[in-house]
């Protein structure tokens, strides 16, 4: 039996790792010059790495954590202490903790809102839940007009959704929003550092485990191979390449992002769209900024921060263990990550270095500085996944994992658990990997 995979990330490289250690004949096509789709590290010290990426997990994340564990990898805990810096429309403040100087009661209104609207959602199958349809209609942003009284509500909620799931509230619908905040654990889940899915980071940078994964696969990875064509006939499945090569075999997997998935040509054409018109990108740009050390904590600041106007919607300290550098990730999000990243590099560098100047006004200068667009990155479409606009739960969810022919599908898209993080994308890799063992087996006994 043999089986191409596409797509190198966690999806893919987790399937390919399981059906290779089944006996089959793997192969693994990657569009990329590397490994790790939406994981990528950045040296920011010699030796010292950080996450442009996806970074984050919690105790929660059973599949990653025993992932690491094989990797011969470990977690370390995500740095959290001292005073946040908030900047939201009534000048610079520090307060301790992470709670915003809001109205609270208007902020829990907003949660209460929240908190109902997940417990409603199905999280095996968004499409069934009572009033989907009316649900996968209203957009987020629409939601909020007709629910959010508060002023501060309505300033806080597109900075909630665009750190949580990175998304425009125009772009996603309700029940995307829904699903979101609750097959990742629920909103306190999500939201939390201590105890929850913000918890720890993998030592070293999350990128480690895929490149370790691919070190296992070896030969088995080819590089700079974007495919654009899967053809099944007869009983097979031929692979097409822009490189003009031409993979064949017994199944395939499909380990990209909807909308790249969209883009391929089948033949058989496919029953039903791997993404529509309304389905969007994730829309996130990291910036990292790097110094000799965390300064800020002489401040008595935990370098994490949350503002009104962009470009930096948020700060957080991601900075190696070992004191070898200190970096402050900012996170671009929502509408202001497609204007932020039109801009050149120097006028990014620029806009992120004023604002940090403002929020952390007596750090030094910067060593580096990095910006990770994951807005346009062509292989990635987005991150940290894609967002579901109205009607597409509606007409792409019940046929995300249903196979086409000799077609699977992987990726983080298409697990209601745990949909958009690295859990979600390494749970669809054991599925799909089961999926393909379970009927070629079946197949067999028939003969």
């Amino acid at each position: 039996m043999s089986v191409v995979v596409i797509g190198a990330g966690l999806a893919g490289l987790t399937a390919a790792t399981d059906l290779a250690a089944a006996g089959v004949e793997t192969t693994v096509l990657e569009a990329r010059d590397r490994v790790g789709g939406r994981t990528h590290g950045i040296e920011v010290a010699p030796g010292a790495w950080a996450d442009a990426g996806a970074a984050y997990l919690g105790d929660r994340h059973t599949e990653l954590h025993k992932l690491l564990a094989g990797l011969g990898l470990s977690a370390t805990p995500t740095a959290m202490w001292g005073g946040s810096r908030f900047a939201l429309g009534s000048g610079e403040k520090t307060r301790a903790g992470r709670f915003p100087p809001l109205n609270a009661v208007a902020l829990g209104e907003l949660f209460d809102l929240l908190y109902d609207l997940t417990a409603r959602v199905r999280p095996d199958a968004p499409w069934r839940t009572p009033d989907a349809a009316a649900l996968d209609t209203v957009t987020a942003a629409e939601w909020a007009a007709g629910n959010l009284r508060h002023p501060d509500a309505r300033l806080f909620f597109p900075l909630f959704l665009g750190e949580m799931m990175a998304a425009d509230p125009a772009s996603v619908s309700v029940l995307h929003m829904a699903l979101y905040l609750r097959s990742g654990g629920g909103i306190r889940y999500l939201n939390a550092f201590a105890g929850g899915a913000q918890q720890d980071r993998v030592l070293g940078g999350a990128h480690q485990v895929a490149e370790r994964l691919a070190a296992q696969l070896g030969a088995r990875i080819r590089l700079n191979r974007p495919v654009h064509a899967i053809h099944q006939q007869n009983g097979r499945v031929s692979v097409h390449t822009g490189t003009g090569e031409h993979h064949h075999g017994d199944a395939v997997v499909v380990a990209v992002p909807p909308v790249l998935a969209q883009a391929i040509d089948y033949r058989p054409g496919l029953p039903a769209p791997r993404a529509t018109t309304a389905t969007g990108r994730g829309c996130a740009v990291k910036v990292q900024i790097v110094y000799r050390e965390p300064y800020w904590h002489a401040h008595g600041l935990s370098g994490w921060s949350v503002s009104a106007t962009g470009p930096l919607l948020s700060t957080v300290d991601d900075s190696p263990p070992g004191g070898d550098a200190g970096v402050l990730t900012g996170f671009v999000t929502g509408a202001e990550a497609y204007r932020f990243a039109a801009l050149d590099p120097a006028a990014r560098e620029a806009e992120a270095l004023h604002q940090v100047a403002e929020l952390f006004p007596r750090l030094p200068a910067p060593v580096a500085v990095h910006v990770s667009d994951w807005v346009n990155e062509p292989y990635s479409r987005g991150c940290y996944a894609a967002v579901f606009g109205p009607g597409d739960w509606s007409r792409l969810g019940p046929h995300l994992s249903t196979p086409h022919g000799r077609v699977h599908w992987a990726g983080t898209e298409t697990s209601t658990e745990f949909f958009g993080l690295m859990e979600g994308a390494i749970r669809s890799g054991h599925r799909v990997a089961a999926e393909i063992l379970s009927s070629h087996e079946t197949a067999r006994r028939k003969r």
